[in-house]
């Protein structure tokens, strides 16, 4: 199955952007795709074989869920590799660019939802977290 990927840059420093998408204090402030969402708690333990938890929740209460992995390798302020929880492998890349720091996350699709659906979701997420960094 072919990966997907999506991109944000970032007008802010590496050191910045991996603070505010590695600190469980800054993720409960991104990690939603739309308004209607939040993510209420979240717990990261930043080493290899660390666990992440981010509850993601409608506003409403209809739904929730704890979206989670496992660290397989870390760089600092260059690359996480991750295996989510239903054991599909995910990496995020942190690269310098001249309009200050490019994110790119590339993961496995899972298999209950259309890929663009999936892509489109994650690009908004992704969003939301440039968003958040640039405000």
């Amino acid at each position: 199955m072919t990966k997907i990927s999506v991109t944000a840059t970032i007008n802010s420093p590496i050191k910045e952007v991996w603070e505010k998408w590695t600190n469980p204090a800054h993720v409960i402030h991104w990690n939603f795709a739309h308004e209607s969402w939040h993510c209420p708690k979240a717990t990261a333990n930043l080493q290899v074989g660390g666990e992440f938890h981010y509850l993601m929740a409608a506003k409403d209460g209809s739904f929730e869920f704890d979206f989670w992995g496992t660290f397989q390798a870390i760089e600092k302020e260059k690359c996480l590799k991750i295996v989510i929880g239903d054991g599909r492998e995910m990496e995020v890349y942190f690269q310098h660019s001249i309009n200050g720091t490019e994110v790119r996350e590339v993961f496995d699709p899972e298999n209950q939802n259309p890929p663009e659906m999936q892509q489109q979701g994650w690009q908004a997420i992704l969003n939301q977290f440039k968003r958040y960094v640039e405000q």
